[in-house]
């Protein structure tokens, strides 16, 4: 295994030495938002593997801004390069590129849900094993990673990472199975949660899927060689060919023989988490062969149905909620007018000198189109709701350009439930429906009117009757608090339900 001098570099945190009062900015403009969750791709016997794994991590890049990484194998060695930061910022050098050669490759962006942001974290992960290195990429949340990691260490085990998915490559070592994929699958009987895994051996490529299916992973080909990867605008932008979904519990193998297919799960109703259509997924995504845009659409559509009021004008909340507000104003027949504009360029880590800019701050990333809003009676459409402090000086900022009424609408039903498969959310107590009623929360973000999706319209804008409480069709807990898997991690805390960070617990 190759070690570069970047993996050597001290692991640095990007919010260290940032005072009080620049992380309560961060936290309050960044916090009120779903997190993305993580990206993974892989590519088998093409000839530019690292760079078209580059590309593919360049499409994902929504799914994960905080580190990239690359591990490659030429035949005798493996090579790893990963970065904090953007994969532009790293994978768009040639120098870079010629550092992973071979003919396959697995990549990875990450947003931490378990385990800071520190390039030890920073996937693939990858280990030496008795038969040989294997390189991991995971898009998911193990919900009893936690346990696993506590009972490894108790029998020895040395952890390198703050990360669940090094839980994996544990698993598969202590295996005694003879064979690679039997060891590979006896770890995967061990864990529970939501996983999607693209792996990397010196003669496989092997892609997993959790029996629920509640993280995406499809297949493609390129050039006769096959690709897995967590969305199809990663096939899009390499021009490479979707084939199908990773269908929930299957394990994939791609070597010189060919194609091998196992199931090793008893089969189980699928739950897809409806978040990927909600926010996560890219618009021109097709996931689980529904176009992602014309569903935001269709849960704009729904709203417009549900409760609309005499408007002049419908405004999105860029970009999430744009695709929704088009539908809204299709079914409704009120103009769309893009009346907040979004500054792209605005760093994360920007820091605010005075309390008083700190407190108008959203403006960084939004601004107010007034030519577009002033003096008319508008309703801004947004994806989710979670902690209502953006929502609230968004509404602030059209009130001041001079809109007249500002309506608030919500593509989703009200998030009541913390997640544990990878998306970052509050606990229960920081979500702001968990909290108050639907007429508190109005009069928190000072709009005219609120309301959000229903439960039903959701699952009509997606073709189904209805939601059926005897048997969802997606992973709809942060609505309904149905959880789709066990969380044996939660059940062993006394603490109150949240996002379990791997490095608090083992320090």
């Amino acid at each position: 295994m190759r070690h570069p001098d970047q993996d050597a570099q001290l692991d640095l945190d990007p919010k260290a030495g940032l005072s009080p009062a620049a992380l309560e900015l961060q936290d309050d403009l960044e916090g009120d938002t779903l997190r993305e969750e993580c990206g993974v791709f892989g590519i088998y016997g093409h000839p530019d593997a690292a760079a078209i794994t580059a590309l593919g991590l360049h499409a994902l890049q929504h799914r994960g801004q905080e580190a990239a990484g690359i591990v490659s194998y030429d035949g005798s060695r493996f090579h790893s390069e990963r970065r904090l930061g953007l994969v532009g910022d790293t994978f768009s050098r040639r120098e870079v590129i010629d550092r992973l050669p071979g003919n396959m490759a697995v990549g990875h962006v990450r947003y931490s849900t378990t385990g800071a942001t520190i390039l030890r974290n920073v996937q693939p992960l990858f280990a030496e094993l008795n038969a040989g290195g294997l390189a991991v990429a995971h898009n998911g949340n193990l919900t009893n990673g936690l346990t696993l990691r506590r009972e490894l260490v108790r029998n020895g085990a040395m952890m390198q990472s703050t990360t669940d998915t090094e839980v994996i490559l544990h698993l598969v070592a202590r295996s005694r199975r003879s064979r690679f994929i039997e060891r590979y699958i006896d770890a995967l009987r061990e864990i529970e949660g939501a996983y999607a895994l693209v792996s990397l051996t010196n003669k496989k490529l092997v892609g997993a899927r959790d029996p629920r299916g509640i993280r995406p992973l499809v297949l493609g080909e390129l050039d006769g060689c096959p690709i897995l990867t967590s969305e199809t605008c990663a096939l899009d932008i390499i021009g490479a060919r979707f084939i199908r979904d990773i269908e929930p519990g299957e394990v994939i193998v791609f070597d010189e023989n060919g194609q091998d297919i196992h199931k090793p799960f008893p089969p189980m109703a699928p739950r897809p988490c409806i978040f990927e259509y909600i926010y996560f997924s890219r618009p021109d995504s097709i996931v689980h062969g529904r176009s992602v845009y014309e569903v935001r659409k269709a849960f704009g559509a729904q709203l417009a149905r549900e409760s609309h009021v005499p408007i002049d004008v419908v405004v999105p909340v860029p970009d999430s909620g744009v695709p929704a507000a088009v539908g809204y104003s299709q079914h409704s027949g009120v103009p769309f007018e893009l009346g907040i504009i979004r500054n792209h360029y605005v760093g994360r880590t920007f820091i605010q000198p005075t309390q008083a800019i700190r407190e108008s701050g959203v403006r960084m990333k939004h601004s107010a189109n007034r030519a577009a809003i002033e003096g008319k009676r508008i309703i801004l459409i947004d994806d989710s709701l979670v902690r209502g402090t953006t929502s609230k000086k968004i509404v602030r900022m059209m009130r001041d350009a001079g809109a007249k009424e500002v309506h608030f609408r919500l593509a989703s039903p009200p998030i009541l439930y913390p997640d544990y498969y990878g998306i970052d959310l509050p606990d229960r107590g920081g979500l702001l429906a968990a909290t108050h009623s639907l007429e508190e929360m109005r009069e928190i973000i000072g709009a005219d009117s609120l309301a959000f999706l229903s439960i039903d319209g959701m699952y009509r804008a997606m073709g189904e009757p209805g939601r059926d409480p005897a048997n969802p069709k997606f992973s709809d807990h942060c609505f309904t608090g149905a959880y789709p898997t066990h969380l044996t991690d939660q059940t062993q805390t006394e603490q109150q339900p949240r996002q379990l960070s791997l490095l608090a617990e083992a320090s």
